[in-house]
């Protein structure tokens, strides 16, 4: 892979399989396993899988750590920050009133959002071969 090539870009290695980048971060996203999209890739909100329930892929190699919060956090506060001067600016709320809404919206937006960015990050990593998802997998997709 030439060094101009984007983050959509398929991994070719040594031994001749690709893993395209697009679609493991998407399969991801969805929360589903990044090699055959078919397993679920979470036990529980945020908890990956050690292993593919339809593939057996390996995920325990997976190193999210802070990314996706920090991500969650980017993503939130720049929605928030221009929708809370328009909306202050068209229609003068109470500052409780834009407390308790944006104080709401925000919360509820970053729990939606944090599962998805993590389910896409882990996605990338078993893509790009990073954090031991490199070696032979046992899993259909590698």
């Amino acid at each position: 892979m030439t060094q101009g090539q984007g983050l959509v870009a398929d991994v070719m290695v040594e031994d001749g399989t690709e893993r395209s980048t697009k679609e493991a971060m998407l399969r991801g996203a969805r929360c589903r396993c990044p090699s055959c999209g078919e397993g679920r890739l979470f036990s529980s909100y945020l908890k990956v899988v050690d292993h593919c329930p339809h593939c057996n892929e390996a995920m325990h190699h997976q190193r999210a750590d802070d990314g996706p919060a920090y991500l969650t956090i980017l993503i939130v506060s720049h929605l928030g920050a221009p929708l809370l001067l328009a909306s202050f600016v068209a229609w003068r709320p109470s500052a409780m009133t834009m407390l308790l809404s944006f104080g709401l919206g925000s919360i509820i937006l970053s729990l939606a959002m944090l599962p998805v960015i993590k389910g896409a990050m882990v996605g990338l990593q078993w893509a790009r071969r990073m954090h031991g998802f490199g070696g032979r997998s046992s899993g259909v997709g590698a």
